[in-house]
């Protein structure tokens, strides 16, 4: 299939006409999905494209965070492409215009090699809606930026420096929302090792009980696996969808070619279109369900591949070991943390 696609990066047509990886620029896109994944922002990962003269897509030497993002969202990056996005407007100027529903869109699975897993384009996106219902969200180059959140505000917690030119200068982690709410929040500053050696110490207790641990992911993931319920609803809307859609073509075609009470043809349009507006919807939210079932897979067998990697005890922080294996760290009141993992296990640690 040839798709018609300009500054793609990562991707060039071939004599075909099908798009082929260009593997020097797909090293980039699979660097921003990295990124992203621990933590940066679009914002900072643009910044750091730039700062170290790596070309935009349209080969300009400034990154912006709408390109970073439109790259982050972008299907064709898993192999999949929806056709007319777009429509011509005027066939000698070649004005074009975004198809806001004047012309019908089509979604093909597999057109394409796919330069990221299918997986982690899942993991992105629920990332990306996690951090936009998040508060008080910000990121640096820190592996705890994004990890760690208030139990009592839910915003997230920033890294802060005390005593910046002094021998007593300290890095703590503080609510960022902390002096912003109506009511201060009463959780507690964190001191960054402090964090680090509570982590050694928790992975440190999975280790130890690794074989219980992992005894019981086998049918949690098989469950996860199957989504052959879900298919069978999605098959059974779909086809109420073609049926109310053909209904509403009808309606609208006999109001067109004959005169009918314009009170009750109007009431049987906007019925017919109330319904087909529910099974949408209904169609959204198993997309939804296989979508969570797909990312929640997907934790749990990062979490249990580095899980099975390590026999012995862990001497000091390791950053990689932290990125891959922590969902959070929520914070309460009481000096109490609790290190929630990729797998959904949740851990109590004193501070």
């Amino acid at each position: 299939m040839s798709l018609p696609y300009k500054h793609f990066l990562g991707y060039e047509k071939g004599e075909d006409g099908v798009l082929k990886i260009v593997e020097e620029e797909a090293k980039i896109v699979r660097m921003i999905y990295k990124m992203f994944l621990e933590g940066k922002t679009p914002l900072s990962i643009a910044e750091y494209l730039t700062d170290n003269n790596i070309p935009t897509p349209a080969g300009k030497h400034k990154w912006h965070q709408s390109t970073v993002l439109s790259i982050l969202q972008n299907e064709k990056y898993k192999g999949d492409a929806i056709l007319q996005k777009t429509l011509t407007l005027d066939f000698l100027t070649k004005k074009r215009k975004k198809n806001e529903g004047e012309v019908p869109q089509y979604y093909v699975e597999n057109s394409h090699p796919a330069i990221i897993p299918p997986e982690v384009f899942d993991l992105v996106q629920t990332e990306i809606k996690k951090r936009k219902e998040a508060k008080g969200y910000k990121t640096g180059g820190n592996c705890f930026s994004g990890k760690i959140v208030c139990g009592e505000c839910g915003s997230f917690y920033g890294r802060k420096v005390w005593h910046s030119n002094d021998k007593y200068r300290r890095v703590i982690w503080q609510c960022n929302s902390k002096f912003k709410n109506d009511k201060k929040c009463t959780t507690p500053h964190l001191y960054e090792d402090k964090i680090k050696k509570a982590f050694v110490e928790v992975f440190n207790s999975l280790i130890e009980n690794k074989e219980e641990i992992l005894k019981g992911y086998e049918d949690v993931l098989k469950a996860l696996t199957d989504t052959s319920k879900l298919d069978m609803e999605s098959v059974k809307l779909q086809s109420e969808l073609e049926i109310v859609t053909e209904m509403i073509r009808k309606c609208v075609e006999e109001n067109a070619n004959k005169a009918l009470n314009q009170v009750e043809y109007n009431e049987k349009y906007e019925a017919l279109v109330e319904r087909y507006e529910c099974i949408k919807e209904e169609l959204e939210r198993i997309e939804e369900k296989r979508l969570e079932q797909s990312v929640k897979k997907e934790k749990i067998l990062e979490f249990i591949n580095k899980l099975e990697a390590r026999d012995e005890l862990i001497t000091e922080f390791d950053e990689e070991l932290w990125i891959g294996t922590v969902d959070k760290v929520v914070v309460s009141r009481e000096e109490k943390i609790s290190f929630v993992f990729k797998d959904g296990m949740e851990v109590e640690w004193d501070i």
